[in-house]
């Protein structure tokens, strides 16, 4: 069984201090001498925590007399970033991105239904409204259809869905993006926006209706139309998108 090393001990204090918010973010950490001192380590051990540390995005650190460490918050770009990693290397297909879609989000459109608040319409009814104003501008478009889905998953109040949709909400956003180019001014692209948009104006009616099963049949329906537009052309994987 392997041992952690020292660096790899002390980086796992400061980690737990930050994530349960011990150290806050924009926060300066100790200076070097007195960490060193703290846990009894040489400065190359102390920079070697630091290094993991910066890696994982939660630390910056400035070099110089008036440098040091300081805190950033976790940050689900970085969770992104590394899963498009991880997709790109297993050569993930478009296609497989989306199936997992079609499979997280009607059920919390569904759940949506089932707890819906005056709040939460109001926000959804905002968004439909700024989809409508952008609706002739092709690629701004695609950005705020994309935005929508975000907000249904994060009106459900879930944490863990939040992070599993928005480490793939990148990916899909470029993917929309690289679609759209590759179809606008058509009439497909033309139908299947406006599709697009008529069904999510549809969801929120369901919604506000409280309508658990029709707005989860609804979604699902959507997001298989949208799958099977958006996995057509020459990019097929992952990589093909972020390579």
């Amino acid at each position: 069984m392997r041992l952690p090393k020292m660096a790899e001990m002390i980086a796992g204090h400061l980690r737990g201090q930050i994530v349960s918010g011990q150290l806050a973010e924009n926060e300066a950490l100790p200076p070097e001498t007195e960490l060193m001192i703290q846990f009894e380590v040489s400065r190359p051990t102390l920079r070697e925590a630091f290094r993991i540390l910066e890696s994982e995005s939660l630390i910056t650190v400035k070099r110089g007399a008036h440098g040091g460490a300081r805190v950033q918050a976790p940050d689900l770009k970085v969770a992104a970033r590394y899963a498009a990693v991880i997709l790109q290397h297993q050569r993930t297909t478009l296609e497989d991105l989306y199936e997992a879609r079609v499979v997280i989000e009607p059920p919390c459109v569904g759940l949506l239904a089932e707890i819906r608040s005056d709040a939460a319409i109001g926000k959804l009814r905002a968004a439909l409204a700024e989809h409508d104003a952008v609706v002739n501008d092709p690629m701004r478009s695609i950005h705020v259809h994309v935005a929508f889905h975000s907000l249904l998953i994060e009106l459900t109040g879930n944490n863990t869905l939040q992070l599993l949709m928005g480490m793939l909400e990148g990916i899909i956003d470029k993917a929309n993006a690289a679609r759209a180019e590759s179809t606008v001014g058509s009439a497909i692209h033309e139908r299947a926006s406006r599709k697009g948009l008529a069904a999510h104006h549809r969801v929120v009616d369901l919604i506000e209706a409280r309508d658990t099963e029709g707005a989860e049949q609804l979604w699902r329906k959507h997001l298989t139309e949208s799958r099977d537009f958006l996995v057509r052309g020459d990019v097929q994987t992952v990589l093909d998108l972020m390579g």
